[in-house]
């Protein structure tokens, strides 16, 4: 039986990031569900909290029969470090894509001062963050982050969460294999041997030609690692089940 997956998107965008790797595993035979955490897409208007996410992706988890594999992206590949370590039994397999970085306090607030130079701006940054978007993303990928909306106000709560984070500590308590998936020009790929040295049972997949937004710089390509991740761990929970 095919593992199924819960998705977990990035600072500011939604779970309507992941619609292609969505389609993509519907077509493979594999129930997938991308869940929006506080602030963001449906549930913009919250506060976010690093405990508020975790319990996302665990009732998300739970939606999906209450074990899955666990994919998160930057923000949400930090929480899904998170979940997995506070959740166990819910995680059959956990991709933590675009976030082998710590979120070291000199980093985290240097990033805060600049959100908070953004917010103040008249359209609270909206323009730049549009042009991040038709900059670095193509059309396609465009309209699929822009479908549920960009949650600009959520992130000094999310940075300032970020400070007591601790994912190296985390992904030493988890148990599940751990995928981390980066591309080759991410920002955030800074630390990934010290994070793959914290895994029980890692591995480290790098993207070719792909920049921090993998899943939507490179979704083919990402896509690909991610049935073959679906395919080891849904392999692995059925020769446990027959144990």
């Amino acid at each position: 039986m095919t593992i199924p997956v819960v998705l977990v998107h990035g600072l500011r965008t939604s779970r309507t990031m992941w619609r292609a790797q969505v389609e993509a595993l519907a077509a493979y035979g594999c129930r997938a569900l991308a869940v929006d955490l506080p602030g963001h897409g449906a549930r913009r208007g919250e506060r976010f909290t690093l405990d508020g996410a975790v319990a996302a992706v665990a009732a998300g988890v739970d939606a999906v029969g209450g074990r899955a594999l666990v994919v998160g992206l930057s923000l949400g590949g930090y929480t899904a470090i998170a979940h997995a370590a506070r959740h166990p039994e819910q995680v059959a397999g956990l991709v933590a894509a675009s976030c082998s970085t710590r979120p070291l306090a000199v980093l985290v607030d240097g990033w805060s001062v600049l959100a908070r130079g953004i917010a103040r701006l008249p359209d609270a940054g909206a323009g730049l963050n549009q042009g991040m978007v038709d900059r670095v993303l193509s059309a396609e990928a465009a309209r699929d982050v822009a479908a549920g909306g960009f949650a600009l106000d959520v992130v000094d709560d999310a940075l300032r969460e970020m400070r007591a984070a601790d994912p190296v500590a985390d992904l030493a308590r988890v148990c599940a294999p751990v995928w981390l998936v980066n591309g080759r020009y991410d920002h955030f790929r800074g630390e990934e041997r010290r994070f793959l040295r914290a895994c029980r049972e890692g591995r480290l997949v790098v993207v070719p030609g792909a920049t921090h937004l993998v899943s939507l710089t490179a979704p083919v390509r990402f896509t690909r690692v991610l049935l073959d991740v679906v395919d080891a761990v849904s392999a692995r929970e059925a020769a446990g089940a027959r144990v």
